[in-house]
């Protein structure tokens, strides 16, 4: 399966946010998007979801057009950069109601375990990433869209996340946006740089520097 998003326009207020944007992203790989706070990833992930509503844009999958938003094919699901989960809610009906299973999240994040009757406010924000994390990227779904999933987390969950992404994406089609570029390169197949409005195809992680995403040697 292929998804394209093309020909986006975004204005706010009479300032262009976004303007010939175009990205592919495939099942099987993970589609890093990359670029500067402010430079309207987020925007991006929500025009593509479809509860952001762009001046222009066209979704495609398969190279068939998408007229209603994504959300409502029942085909994706989206980690915004927020938390999500409502905080009176007990960890274990976080799973049941995501139809997530709980003794496969704890194999992986053993330390979890001790939380499972607690609510989900008790976790340290990064606690909580890891779990809304996980329960997205395992959640039944063809387009799973992570909007900084590795914010506030331990660098020992990391890892741990990123194999969990290189699992999923045999089967999903994955976008992924994080401040932490480092993090976008390790779990990464192939890259975009949101710069200036527009997408740029990463063919070379030097081209990070070329662009002046990166300092020169920032990569070395």
């Amino acid at each position: 399966m292929v998804l394209e998003v093309d020909n986006i326009e975004l204005n706010f207020k009479h300032k262009r946010i976004l303007s010939g944007i175009y990205v592919k992203a495939e099942m099987g790989s993970v589609t890093g998007i990359l670029g500067g706070n402010g430079s309207g990833k987020s925007s991006l992930f929500n025009i593509i979801f479809g509860n952001l509503k762009p001046k222009y844009k066209l979704v495609r999958i398969n190279g068939e057009p998408i007229l209603k938003p994504l959300y409502k094919t029942g085909l994706v699901k989206y980690l915004p950069q927020y938390h999500f989960v409502p905080i009176g809610i007990k960890i274990r009906n976080i799973f049941k109601l995501f139809n997530v299973c709980w003794s496969d999240f704890v194999q992986s994040f053993e330390t979890f375990e001790k939380y499972k009757n607690q609510k989900i406010n008790k976790l340290s924000s990064g606690e909580r990433r890891v779990v809304e994390t996980y329960i997205i990227l395992k959640s039944k779904s063809t387009i799973t869209i992570l909007d900084e999933p590795f914010s506030h987390i331990a660098p020992l969950y990391v890892e741990t996340i990123i194999n969990l992404i290189c699992e999923e994406k045999e089967r999903k089609i994955i976008l992924i946006s994080d401040h932490l570029y480092k993090h976008i390169i390790d779990s990464a197949d192939q890259i975009y740089l949101l710069k200036n409005g527009t997408t740029k195809e990463i063919n070379n992680l030097r081209n990070l520097e070329d662009y002046k995403y990166l300092n020169d040697g920032q990569l070395d």
